[in-house]
């Protein structure tokens, strides 16, 4: 088939590879977009896979935690412009929504379009806002947490509203999560979510499948460098370590002491508190993610 040039842009866009390697593996896949990425990565072009920017929504993305730290909620509102999306008056209506769905008991989007708010609905409101800015404005995504046991709910917004986390962390003591040491420890590990992007807390949620994709990559890279095909199994379990210490959060370098992983910080703060403080689950949002 042929190719066309915007595919190739589009191509270029994910792996930030040159035309011609784009072109000819584009080529080689039929148009394929996913294997020409694949195609790529094995070739050694390309190191990583990349994400694609085909969705343009724009908007901000906030956050609402109660005050005891017992329930919060992460929320993408959608907007088609980033002018829009950098006005003050728009960031303040987020705000508002978002709060108003975290103090109902919305678990989806179309669920929070139906909560009341002002005289009608969140999507009476989304719809006024439409009348007044001229652009379609939605609630994409919320994500819900209460806190058990002596867990605490934190978030965290980066970047302006384009990335926004929320992280529950727990401890064996109740007091435990009112200690300023625990608030510092929520804080440091949503900021450094925001800013490294882990695929999974721990290895057990990376997918088998991407997994062996990552060895299958690998190998072929090992043989075309010549390496022996009974030392190649060793170098995997190595390349793979290296991948989980890249995608997993417990696994991931710290981001403000690269020397520290995020299971060695949680190690020495659980010992400066006297007690056992673990990731319990988080959430990440970003901007046409």
């Amino acid at each position: 088939m042929a190719i066309t040039a915007s595919a190739v842009q589009e191509l270029r866009k994910i792996t930030n590879a040159g035309m011609m390697a784009c072109k000819k593996a584009l080529t080689e896949t039929d148009g394929d977009l996913d294997a020409a990425v694949k195609i790529l990565r094995e070739k050694g072009i390309v190191k990583s896979a990349g994400r694609s920017d085909r969705e343009t929504s724009e908007g901000l993305i906030a956050a609402h935690v109660s005050c005891c730290g017992e329930n919060g909620l992460l929320a993408e509102v959608n907007c088609e412009t980033d002018f829009v999306a950098k006005n003050e008056a728009f960031g303040a209506f987020v705000s508002d929504i978002t709060k108003t769905i975290a103090e109902s008991d919305a678990a989806d989007a179309d669920a929070a379009a139906g909560v009341s708010y002002a005289d009608g609905t969140v999507q009476d409101a989304l719809g006024a806002k439409f009348s007044e800015l001229g652009e379609v404005i939605k609630v994409k995504r919320i994500a819900r947490f209460a806190a058990s046991g002596n867990g605490a709910i934190s978030s965290y917004i980066h970047m302006g509203g384009k990335v926004g986390v929320l992280l529950e962390l727990s401890a064996e003591k109740a007091d435990t999560k009112g200690s300023e040491g625990f608030k510092e420890l929520s804080r440091d590990i949503c900021l450094h979510i925001a800013a490294s992007s882990p695929a999974g807390l721990t290895r057990d949620d990376i997918n088998a499948s991407t997994i062996e994709e990552e060895k299958e990559i690998s190998r072929k890279q090992l043989l075309a460098e010549g390496k022996p095909e009974q030392i190649i199994e060793k170098i995997l379990v190595g390349k793979i370590n290296k991948f989980y210490s890249e995608c997993c959060l417990v696994d991931q370098a710290f981001v403000k002491d690269d020397k520290v992983s995020i299971t060695e910080l949680l190690a020495a703060k659980s010992k400066e508190l006297g007690d056992t403080v673990s990731i319990v689950r988080y959430e990440r949002f970003s901007i046409g993610s």
